[in-house]
């Protein structure tokens, strides 16, 4: 839950075909790149979360475990999990790493479901702010 009151709303889709462990990390990131969440606000306990997702721990702490060894969160034992206070370098190797990934995994998931590339190419344009 954010210190300013804006918590984090995880919802998981059984259905989706991507583990439940990535939709977490994908929605903590997603979560992070849209200011919802900034550094210092503190997620979940790894039990809270299992029990309102109804499901298992062990995947909550993975998807946690994750984020945390890539820099984006901090445990601190005994307060809680916290996301990062770091400063992103904007063309690091493993940020434009990062990006490949999350666009291929998009794409992919685009593809699954029936869509063509230049359809999901055309709706992330759609999101560019528009110029007057």
């Amino acid at each position: 839950m954010g210190r300013n009151g804006n918590a984090l709303r995880f919802a998981i889709d059984l259905h989706s075909g991507m583990p439940v462990y990535r939709q977490l990390i994908d929605q903590v990131r997603s979560g992070v790149a849209s200011g919802s969440l900034t550094a210092g606000d503190q997620l979940p306990t790894v039990r809270q979360l299992a029990v309102d997702l109804a499901i298992n721990p062990n995947t909550v702490m993975r998807a946690y475990r994750e984020l945390e060894l890539g820099g984006l969160l901090e445990t601190h034992q005994g307060t809680g999990t916290f996301i990062a206070k770091r400063k992103l370098e904007k063309n690091s190797p493993e940020r434009e790493r990062q990006l490949t990934q999350m666009a291929g995994e998009f794409a992919a998931r685009a593809g699954a479901a029936g869509f063509a590339l230049e359809d999901l190419i055309d709706r992330l344009r759609d999101l560019l702010p528009k110029r007057r």
